[in-house]
């Protein structure tokens, strides 16, 4: 679970959203909640305020309303940091001080975005930063900080991580750029810029240590703030800290021993300020609410024993033993049997059996603990710890714990565990129990947040799949998930219940393999999410959409929507047109260059679309930019952009622009081992494969077909075959058979190669690599890192055994397991599971696209990889 898109989930129960999305051009908060007074003021004349995110910008002008004059590039800026208790305060004094001198500065103008940014899992890099202000130069840098910071003294705030804190007050320095500028990354991203003593931009880090640019020399003044930072060791504590097992913006778990005894120990660390949960409390508070929990529960064998509490510089620590174990989810990629092909009867009862015993564990656990009057509050797969014979357990991590009499709703939850906001108390771990029956066999209850209806089609599904399972186990289940009414007193008169309807109404208003009917019922809930009206984004998606230029690209913006409807015939959505080609006259600032990320993508949808002018308009601003230091990958990088040039060549007959493909193609191949250790078709070596191969069908130059073969033996030899003997990429702590980062996406561009040459390592390989398209279960419908991207490979590898009636039957059957509807239509969950998506890469409208390669009457393609020729021909 990628903690980030949590504080995604919270303006919106349907789709990813920013939560403190503010409406563009007009100063209107849109669900940020009340302001600051600060933030209500009328600007002095010469003065400027606009909102750009979650910031409020004050800055000073000339008389033609531009920024004056006189301020850096880059430099040392000061953060100002702040609790909710003192912000209105602290932005007063701010702005007061700033205006009078007329510095620049910004602020966080309300209180829910500032408990935002210092939320559990908000950035640890950028956590704390309440108001940015802007000093000219290191002189009126020192000024600042000595009369701001007196008149802020004693002010609480969160330590800032990524800066050097002034004295023992809320300011804090930290060296980076003033404005927006962008370079290219080590990995071929963009990336925000400053510039080195050479004049050459470099990113602008911001990871949470204060680490200044090795150019850059410590004013004089600040060099005692250095020492005093440094000073804070651990040496010294009687625990010796061997290694870190989490970090969130509260604070670190780190794996330790006691130097006395020799014992392995747990300590946990808590950031005053910091870390906030949904009732304000910081983590300080909820470690404290942890120790006192674990010191009622002592004895019980349920839980750790507390060892030690002490601080160090303003941090709590929390010391505790170590249990031995581990945790349930680790058990479910080893033991789970429908991760393959054909799950074995026996394996599945044996598995039902475990499960059943872990669960009834676990029940017993729970009523343990509520016995000593402690609601544990975050019942979760992560936070129960199997003992070694994997028959005891015990939990972990009770921060949320609470006093049974208090009745307080949870603050913090898992996602696929969190309980409706009616349920208090005892409740809330009755039904973590209940998500838990479910997700033991099938792992998909974050879907519940969406819609609580989904319980009683994922028992269907887990009744299904596992024969064993008893009826009213999983009955029960659903009863507690969807509120099943309480007993009425025998006393009370009570009504007949209704007649029972033997056949229930599906849940889902069409199937995946009832085509065009799944297709209608997608368009129709695409199109009734969409808001053109806004401008940072067109349809809702992953959460990417909001960091790539404004919602634009194939990959998860509106081109990749745009396309998939074109592909599918559905039909034209002249609107959506209309939004993308305003949103590129011209592109936000910062938009990428690449084709699922970024501009080529989008010149290639619009070319598709029927708006040639403005696709050539988007591939000349591209090759204007500095677009060779890319990396070599497909999504955003040369392949892409090569590839969209050859496109646009095909399409337009311009021989200058398959010129210009294959100086890119040049320069990509230079430069593949830039792919490092990432493998696939989006982000590793066979992206290049891929745009070497659409070359060799252009021009018929053989040495591109040399290319296209040496790029893809890089990805498979970042291959490993699993336990069953199957191909899939290994990134070292995991690994992928998905389309856009594992071994299927390698296999579609091995169907490609051996259309045109001959080769035994490559048939091995695809033959390898087919079973991993096949598996009963994956984590996710999306196209690119789940199920869908397997349907399209089905429907289009030309790998021997391929069972379109049986195995891509059966796959295009399973996509209904995610399936959730939205305003009665047909819509699938986004990476993660949390909220519905329509995207491309992610989400419904790469179903669409998939289910369309299986099941149009008319070829349906992923952008450059149509329906391979039969073996032996050359694709025109």
């Amino acid at each position: 679970m990628e903690k980030r898109y949590e504080i995604y989930c919270l303006a919106d129960r349907t789709f990813y959203e920013t939560p403190d999305r503010l409406s563009a051009g007009t100063g209107t908060p849109s669900g940020s909640g009340p302001l600051y007074e600060a933030a209500q003021r009328a600007v002095p004349e010469g003065w400027r305020c606009f909102l750009s995110g979650d910031w409020l910008h004050v800055n000073p002008v000339d008389a033609a309303g531009e920024p004056r004059t006189g301020l850096p590039a880059q430099g040392w800026k000061i953060h100002v940091s702040a609790c909710t208790d003192n912000a209105e305060k602290t932005a007063a004094q701010v702005w007061d001080y700033c205006v009078a001198r007329l510095i620049p500065f910004k602020f966080v103008p309300g209180p829910r975005p500032l408990h935002l940014r210092n939320s559990k899992y908000a950035d640890r890099g950028s956590s704390g930063k309440f108001a940015t202000i802007y000093p000219s130069d290191e002189q009126q840098l020192h000024t600042v900080l000595r009369e701001l910071g007196a008149l802020l003294d004693g002010e609480a705030g969160p330590y800032i991580l990524s800066d050097l804190r002034w004295q023992n007050g809320p300011l804090y320095v930290r060296y980076g750029g003033f404005t927006r500028r962008y370079c290219v990354d080590e990995q071929g991203s963009l990336a925000a810029a400053i510039e080195n003593p050479e004049g050459k931009l470099v990113p602008d880090r911001r990871g949470p240590a204060f680490k200044p640019p090795e150019w850059v020399t410590l004013p004089d003044f600040l060099a005692p703030q250095l020492a005093a930072r440094n000073s804070t060791t651990v040496t010294d504590l009687p625990y010796q800290i061997e290694s870190a097992l989490h970090f969130s913006n509260g604070g670190g778990v780190y794996l330790g021993r006691d130097r006395r005894s020799g014992d392995k120990v747990v300590l946990k660390e808590a950031r005053p300020h910091a870390g906030l949960a949904a009732d304000r409390a910081d983590a300080v508070t909820r470690l404290e609410r942890e120790r006192d929990a674990l010191r009622k529960l002592s004895g019980l064998g349920v839980a750790p024993e507390v060892r030690d509490w002490f601080t160090l510089d303003e941090h709590r620590f929390l010391v505790m033993d170590y249990l031995e174990g581990r945790t349930l989810n680790s058990f479910f990629a080893e033991r789970h049997p429908l991760i393959g092909t054909a799950p074995d009867p026996a394996a599945l009862a044996e598995y039902t059996q475990w499960a059943l015993r872990i669960h009834a564990a676990v029940e017993g656990v729970v009523t343990a603990v509520h016995r000593r009057g402690v609601v544990f509050n975050d019942l979760h797969m992560f936070n129960i710890m199997v003992a070694p014979d994997e028959r005891g357990v015990k939990l972990l991590d009770f921060e949320a714990a609470a006093e049974a009499g208090a009745a307080q709703r949870q603050t913090l939850a898992h996602p696929g565990f969190i309980a409706p906001a009616d349920r208090t108390g005892f409740e809330v771990d009755h039904y973590a129990l209940a998500c838990l029956r479910l997700a033991l066999f099938l792992p998909m209850t974050t879907l519940l947040v969406i819609d609580r209806d989904k319980a009683a089609h994922l028992a269907d599904v887990v009744a299904h799949e596992f024969p064993d399972v008893p009826a009213e186990f999983l009955a029960e289940a659903v009863d507690v998930i969807q509120g099943a009414p309480k007993a009425t007193p025998a006393s009370t008169p009570q009504t007949p219940p209704a007649k029972r309807r033997t056949e229930p109404a599906p849940y889902l208003p069409a199937e995946p393999a009832d085509w065009p009917r799944c297709r209608d019922s997608m368009v129709r809930g695409i199109l009734a999410s969409a808001t053109p009206e806004r401008t940072d984004r067109l349809f809702p998606g992953d959460i990417a959409q909001f960091t790539d230029g404004g919602g634009l690209g194939v990959a998860y913006g509106a081109a990749g929507v745009l396309y998939a409807l074109a592909e599918t015939g559905a039909g034209g959505y002249g609107e959506g047109e209309e939004w993308l080609l305003r949103q590129t006259a011209p592109p936000p600032p910062g938009t990428p260059l690449g084709f699922y990320d970024g501009l080529a993508g989008v010149a290639c949808v619009l070319d598709r679309l029927g708006h040639p002018e403005r696709a050539m308009e988007l591939m000349e601003q591209i090759l204007a930019e500095k677009w060779h230091r890319l990396a070599p990958d497909l999504h955003g990088g040369l392949a892409g952009i090569g590839l969209a040039l050859d496109h646009l060549a095909r399409t337009r007959g311009e021989r200058a622009l398959r010129d210009r493909a294959l100086e890119v193609a040049g320069h990509t191949a230079d430069r593949l081992d830039a792919c490092g250790k990432r493998a696939g078709l989006l982000r590793g070596a066979s992206g290049p494969a891929l745009l070497f191969l659409r070359l060799y069908e252009s021009t018929g130059d053989p040495s591109l077909l040399d290319l296209a073969a040496e790029a893809l033996r890089r990805d498979l030899a970042r291959c490993v075959r699993n336990k069953e003997g199957t191909l899939v990429v290994d990134e070292g702590w995991r690994t992928l058979p998905y389309l856009g980062g594992g071994s299927v996406g390698i296999a579609t561009v091995l169907d490609d190669y051996l259309a045109h040459r001959a080769d035994e390592e490559f048939q091995e390989a695809r033959a390898a690599i087919l079973p991993a398209a096949k598996s009963r279960f994956y984590a996710q419908p999306g196209l690119f890192r789940g199920r869908a991207g397997c349907v399209l490979h089905l429907a289009r590898t030309t790998t021997p055994g391929t069972d379109r009636d049986g195995e891509l039957a059966a796959q295009i059957s399973y996509l209904s397991w995610y399936a959730v509807p939205y305003q009665k239509h047909l819509a699938f969950p986004g990476d993660q599971m949390m909220r519905l998506s329509m995207d491309l890469a992610t989400g419904t409208a790469g179903c669409l696209l998939a289910l369309g390669a299986a099941l149009h009457d008319r070829p349906v393609q992923l952008p450059f990889l149509p329906p391979p020729p039969p073996s032996g021909t050359r694709r025109p």
